[in-house]
């Protein structure tokens, strides 16, 4: 089964060094991840301050600048992977460097039949 691995941490919590740190060990995880064949995606995302949110209401679309919801936590990047179950799933989000800074969501993904392949 995929899970999604949400990232979410203040953005302005890493100083310039801590970032890349974080960079270079998530890095490690996702090889030791494909290594183990479960890797399927990961990166780290721009800030909130580059981010557009689009809704459609009324038939209309709404578009505004920064992401969706005011929180002390921002999405700040992802991994998708494959996990037998939920246990394997929180096991590898643990090792996530950010887990210990902020938080990490692990969400199953629904698998449609009919989408283009990886």
């Amino acid at each position: 089964m995929r899970y999604m691995l949400l990232i979410y941490l203040d953005e302005q919590a890493l100083s310039e060094s801590e970032r890349e740190q974080c960079y270079h060990d998530s890095t490690q995880l996702a090889h030791q991840r494909a290594v183990a064949g479960q890797y399927v995606a990961a990166s780290p995302l721009q800030p909130t301050s580059t981010a557009t949110s689009v809704r459609v209401r009324g038939g209309k679309r709404v578009v505004r600048d920064g992401p969706f919801a005011e929180t002390k936590e921002q999405l700040g990047g992802f991994f998708m992977i494959e996990a037998s179950d939920l246990d394997e799933a929180i096991a590898i989000a643990a090792r996530i460097p950010m887990a210990s800074r902020g938080t990490v969501e692990v969400r199953p993904v629904v698998q449609l039949a009919d989408l283009p392949p990886d």
